[in-house]
């Protein structure tokens, strides 16, 4: 069958399968002289991805491999400008660029629509992985280095500074984070996974450059890459541009890098370590329990363990996710919950947070008696057959909504791919599903299979993470404790040289680079118009409008209801009110059935608002609330019935399910704040604008997560709020049944006559309208100037300045000046001088403000500043035309980015909808495509003025005093 498959002579052909399930055909080939693989995945699909994925094995935590990431991408060979992959962002219409840092390899992807630039791309990424400078200056400023606090002056402290050093003490400010690298560092004491790859904050600074230059020789060769393509390019002209610009430079590499397996426990350890908190807290443990399995590139038990945890673990009807959300020893799961399957070795984990002090042999003693148990009594076959069809509808789904359909596919592969395993095997699941349902059709297989891989398997772990209020402190003291030792230590001449450095990083960061080195596409590859999306509507009892989209057999559908009057008090409620609404029983069925039941059915169904200003008034707005759903189109009838089950019957009469639900809402929510810091920031920035930006603070910002804990605090200390909380619940169902409604389906052109005569009789049981009247939400104006003290090892900083919305004039030249800001001044002196992870300014057309953000930053004052000299930059100065292409083209990358086929449709509907439609959109397209530089100049001008400025930041309490002195208003969890 492989002399078949077309392919470059340097390349031998190793097989090729076509996936019915996925529509692709997946070739594998292997470059003769280097042994490099390459997979492509050929589909009838013009989004083309490209990835190269690199074995990389640190031995220690000084984060080597994740700095080489970074440093990698700062200049090549062949393109000698100091930042070519963030200059290639806004010289490209990419759908995706990226690079990530596993714990056992490093991937270097991107995507785009456009041939042209799709080879432009190629040709940097692979220039940039095997051909990279590796300049000490820009290790540096990605790594890490040592400056004085006033770079010029000696006599300043000394201090530590970089990119990654900043970006990991924000990351390790993350309780979540803490809890995986601890429990990862006992459950594989003797390989690569014992350390963090991402380099923890106190060993980054051990790292020396010659350090990185040996790892990049190691690492960063042909022998130890894999090549991994998707997309209607064919695997040939792929090969010439691999063998033409890299493989023909290079011999093959004898000494393989390889990754042994962890050596095995004898017997069951237990271990407590602390993490970071900003105050005492009280039953704040964590307690998790970890077991080492098998292999992930061994397929049969990759499966084995992956549907032995979906059984566990998947929903509130699963035995072990069932025990530990009922259980009094916790607030709620572990975050840790499930099967971790992209190491070499696989392991699975279980536990709670928010347990007492000395709680932690009955929580241990919790999960061992449940899986006991298991084994003994066996589980229900239906929940076994249900999770094998969460596998199959897994498997069917065409995704692209977060990342391109062909990066997660190669991505589903890669670990596989790195570690020498049968990836088209990893992509063709139907066999193994097919075994599985063999398999499990044996009453004692999944009793058997928790005694092998959990019960009588002796690599355990069991963590318990306690709180500690110093340790901040101490690791602060500590490294100022080691600064002071070095800075005693340098002689004049080591100073000398510290300053010289910190001049020539300076010069670097500012010099002009010849931009015309680097490849580029320009307006005129700009698609001339936006695609088209075909849909019927079909006015039946309830409007239904179907669109006609390759979803490979499954069926999207949602119940659309307008929001009526609310309350203030039910208009806060809502968001929670959605959640619980997919959570709780229905009618006569309780919880536990209707979670079986979504499993069996189903392969997601949740409620939301989508709610949005009107074009011509950011005060005024329409909202909607929506319930969606997915499955198998053989299960459309069962889905509808489920939905429609939910819309009416839900009931909130189950009281310690929904105080159980809102203790994990919370505690998902407090530890979301350090991963989306510049997010929240934002949102509280904007909070003044209008009724919805201060809506959407109150529900999903940090006065929102504020709310969760004290309305969870609450519950558990006033014997009456839950009753009087299941009454406000009820009393909102009622209510949202009563407006207009309609239907939203979205599936294959041929089902669709089936789909409408099947599911007709359904729909129309949907409760009529009564009279109702519109949602809306009282104005707000105010200026916002607030600090929200929490854990953290970094600052987010966020500057709002207010603007127009919908569809005024000066929304398209404030939508281009956002990328023009950071592409001319603001990445440059947030990142690359001063440290921070990200930052940027951003147009929010919800809002109506114009925003200014920083992520994981070591600075505060400096980067506010920061936001204003950018405004001076951009009126100062004069700035050409390539500029401002630049800025446009990555508008209308973001506008033209593709999505799922389910998910394109989904967005079409809901902007016409929204009074967005084609016609508005295409214009909206226009005006972006003429905007001028002098148009910049006018709307900065006009807008970013101090008395428009708000400020938000998310920092640590340490900056209390600081802040209070400047005027801020002081906030906390």
């Amino acid at each position: 069958m492989s002399a078949t498959i077309t392919h470059h002579p340097a390349f031998a052909p190793i097989r090729s399968e076509f996936i019915e399930a996925l529509n692709v055909t997946v070739q594998e080939f292997e470059h003769i002289e280097t042994k490099a693989k390459h997979y492509h995945i050929a589909a009838e699909n013009d989004e083309n991805v490209f990835l190269v994925g690199l074995k990389t094995v640190p031995t220690d935590s000084t984060g080597v491999a994740h700095i080489l990431e970074h440093t990698v991408l700062c200049g090549s060979q062949k393109y000698p400008v100091r930042d070519p992959f963030f200059m290639m962002i806004r010289r490209s219409l990419n759908t995706f660029m990226n690079a990530f840092t596993s714990s056992d390899w490093t991937a270097y992807p991107f995507a785009s629509k456009n041939k042209k630039d799709f080879y432009n791309l190629l040709d940097v990424y692979l220039d940039a992985v095997f051909f990279s400078r590796l300049d000490p200056l820009d290790f540096a400023q990605e790594g890490h280095r040592l400056e004085f606090s006033e770079p010029e002056n000696p006599d300043s402290p000394l201090e530590f500074k970089g990119v990654v050093f900043n970006e990991m003490k924000g990351a390790m400010s993350s309780t979540n984070s803490v809890l995986w690298q601890t429990l990862t560092k006992y459950l594989f004491p003797s390989n690569t996974y014992h350390f963090n790859s991402g380099g923890e904050p106190t060993d980054i600074p051990d790292l020396t450059y010659d350090q990185l230059l040996a790892f990049y020789r190691k690492h960063y060769h042909p022998s130890n890459a894999v090549f991994m393509t998707f997309g209607d390019i064919p695997a040939q002209e792929l090969q010439q541009q691999f063998q033409d610009k890299v493989l023909s430079r290079f011999e093959r590499l004898h000494d393989r890098v390889t990754v042994p397996n962890a050596k095995r426990y004898f017997s069951p350890l237990k271990v407590e370590e602390g993490y970071a908190v900003d105050e005492p807290k009280e039953n704040a443990n964590h307690v998790v329990v970890g077991w080492l399995l098998g292999e992930s590139i061994d397929l049969s038990q990759q499966f084995e363990a992956q549907l032995l945890s979906s059984v566990l673990l998947d929903n509130s009807a699963s035995p072990l996710r069932l025990a530990l959300e009922s259980s009094e020893l916790g607030q709620a799961p572990s975050p840790l919950c499930g099967l971790e399957d992209s190491n070499k070795e696989m392991s699975f984990m279980c536990g709670l947070e928010g347990v007492a002090p000395g709680d932690t042999e009955k929580v241990e003693q919790l999960v061992l008696s449940t899986l006991e148990n298991i084994a003994e009594q066996g589980v229900a076959q239906d929940m076994v057959d249900a999770m094998l069809h969460q596998l199959e509808l897994s498997q069917r789904e065409i995704g692209g909504d977060s990342y391109p359909y062909g990066l997660q596919l190669i991505l589903s592969g890669l670990s596989t791919a790195v570690h020498n395993g049968d990836v088209i095997a990893q992509l063709n699941l139907d066999p193994v599903i097919e075994q599985l349902r063999e398999q499990v059709q044996a009453p004692d297989y999944i009793p058997n299979l928790v005694r092998k891989l959990l019960l009588n398997n002796a690599h355990r772990v069991t963590l318990t993470l306690t709180p500690d209020e110093a340790l901040d402190q101490r690791r602060t003291d500590a490294e100022m404790a080691r600064l002071a030792q070095i800075k005693a230590g340098l002689s004049e001449s080591e100073k000398a040289q510290l300053v010289d450095q910190a001049k020539a990083l300076k010069a670097r960061q500012e010099q002009q680079d010849d931009m015309s080195l680097l490849p580029k596409v320009g307006l005129d590859d700009v698609p001339a118009e936006l695609p088209t999306y075909p849909f019927a509507k079909s006015e039946q009892t309830v409007p239904v409008t179907f669109y006609p989209q390759g979803t490979n057999g499954l069926i999207y559908q949602q119940f659309v209801m307008d929001l009526p009057e609310l309350s203030e008090a039910e208009t806060q409620l809502l968001p929670l009110f959605g959640m619980l609404m997919t959570e709780v029983g229905l009618g006569e069925q309780d919880y536990i059935a209707v979670q079986s039941r979504q499993a069996a059915v189903c392969g997601a169904i949740s409620a939301s608002s989508s709610i949005r200003i009107l074009l011509n008034d950011k005060q005024t707005v329409k909202g909607y609330f929506v319930l969606s759903a997915k499955a198998l189109v053989a299960n459309s009838e069962a889905m509808t019935q489920l939905m429609l089950d939910t819309l009416t019957k839900a009931r909130f009469d189950e009281g310690s399910r929904i105080k159980e639900l809102i203790a994990q809402r919370r505690a998902r929510r407090q530890q979301s704040i350090t991963g989306q810091g510049h997010s929240l920031a934002m949102t509280a920035a904007t909070a003044g604008q209008s009724g919805l930006a201060a809506q959407q603070e109150a529900w999903g910002g940090m006065s929102g997560i504020k709310s969760i804990i004290a309305l969870d605090d609450q519950l558990k200390s006033d014997p009456d709020a839950l009753a009087a909380l299941q009454q406000q619940l009820t009393a909102l169902h009622q209510k949202l049944l009563t407006t207009n409604k309609q239907i939203l389906c979205v599936a294959e052109e041929h089902h669709q006559a089936t789909l409408q005569q099947q599911l007709a009789p359904l729909w129309g049981q949907l409760p009529p309208a009564s009279i109702y009247t519109d949602f809306a939400l009282a104005p707000v104006t105010t200026t916002v100037k607030r600090a929200w003290l929490t854990n953290t090892q970094v600052s987010f900083c966020a500057k709002a300045f207010t603007a127009v919305a919908g569809d005024h004039p000066d929304v398209a030249p404030l939508t281009v000046l956002g990328g023009f800001l950071r592409n001319g001044f603001l990445h440059r002196a947030i990142r690359e001088q001063g440290g921070a992870y990200g930052g940027g300014a951003t147009f929010d057309a919800s809002a109506g403000a114009f925003r200014f953000y920083s992520y994981r930053d070591p600075r505060l004052v400096e980067t506010l500043n920061d936001f204003d000299r950018s405004i001076k930059w951009l009126l100062d100065n004069e700035h050409g035309e390539e500029a401002l292409e630049e800025a446009i083209l990555g508008v209308i990358g973001s506008m033209d980015k593709p999505g799922s086929p389910a998910g394109e449709a989904q967005g079409d509907f809901f902007q016409n909808l929204h009074q967005r439609d084609r016609a508005y959109r295409e214009a909206f397209r226009a005006r972006i495509l003429d905007v001028t530089v002098a148009d910049l100049k006018r709307v900065a001008e006009q807008y970013l003025t101090p008395e428009n400025e708000n400020l938000a930041v998310i920092t640590a309490a340490t900056q209390r005093e600081a802040l209070t002195a400047a005027g801020f208003e002081i906030c906390t969890l």
